[in-house]
């Protein structure tokens, strides 16, 4: 079975199919099933804000780099961040510290 992806309009997670729509029943909102099909993932950052490639971000966590002794410190911006699908999914460069791998989560869109 397939996961149908949720309302777009109320974020309802039991959409269901309907002829060539999908209906969200606890706001009867109606859009196409080729619709949903098109849509790529979507990050997100710690308050919710959409990240796109090129973004800059602010780290809002400090963050221990794994094999050194350094350390991403709160306040941290990234410039042109690079997203890809995975469970660090924001490639990027800090100055000091190198290229590196983040969470969406630990980020905030600047």
């Amino acid at each position: 079975m397939s996961e149908l992806p949720p309302c777009p309009k109320c974020a309802c997670a039991y959409s269901y199919e309907d002829g060539p729509l999908l209906v969200c029943p606890e706001c009867a909102h109606e859009w196409p099933a080729a619709a949903a099909a098109e849509t790529g993932p979507v990050w997100r950052d710690a308050n919710g804000a959409e990240l796109a490639d090129g973004d800059t971000v602010t780290v809002i966590k400090d963050l221990k780099v794994k094999g050194s002794s350094l350390v991403v410190k709160v306040g941290t911006k990234v410039k042109n961040i690079r997203l890809v699908e995975g469970d660090h999914d924001i490639d990027c460069r800090i100055d000091g510290v190198g290229a590196m791998q983040l969470k969406s989560e630990f980020v905030k869109k600047a």
